[in-house]
């Protein structure tokens, strides 16, 4: 009899390739309920440890990620100033999948095509562990924030609207 493995993706991949401890969900999703708030339901932890990942393109440097609680809303002329940028936007949902080989409501700042700028939320550097998407709907990972920054080589700024 064969044991149901669990599906690797491009992020467990590289958290298991850089030794990095991680706890990985599997929940049932659907497209209305892939919310920091649905997230949070099924896990049963707090939202605010719940980070959702967003793409975004800048007017000087193309894409960049950002990594904010699933509570907040992103401060695109906060995330411009940081980035080097004078605007920018979101990337398009129909480019997302393209530019980083993820999809809406499975997007991992973790094991994306390329390495993008990335730019983590200033909250999560006091956290003991945050929650983000292991790069599939219906996947989460639990990992220290420092230990994210550092795979990522991402920054922690404020880049939440106030």
């Amino acid at each position: 009899m064969k044991k149901n493995k669990v599906q690797k993706t491009n992020a467990v991949r590289q958290l298991e390739k850089k030794n990095i401890f991680y706890k990985l969900y599997e929940f049932p999703w659907s497209d209305d309920h892939l919310g920091a708030e649905a997230v949070s339901e099924h896990l049963d932890v707090a939202k605010e440890r719940i980070y959702k990942t967003l793409v975004i393109t800048g007017d000087k440097t193309g894409v960049i990620v950002a990594c904010i609680p699933g509570t907040s809303e992103l401060d695109l002329k906060a995330l411009a100033k940081v980035s080097g940028n004078k605007k920018v936007e979101l990337l398009p949902l129909t480019k997302l999948e393209k530019t980083t080989g993820y999809v809406r409501g499975g997007c991992s700042p973790i094991g994306m095509k390329k390495d993008f700028p990335t730019f983590i939320s200033v909250q999560a550097e006091t956290m003991e562990k945050i929650i983000v998407s292991a790069g599939k709907r219906g996947m989460q990972i639990e990992v220290d924030p420092i230990d994210l920054q550092k795979l990522v080589k991402a920054e922690f700024v404020l880049i939440e609207a106030k």
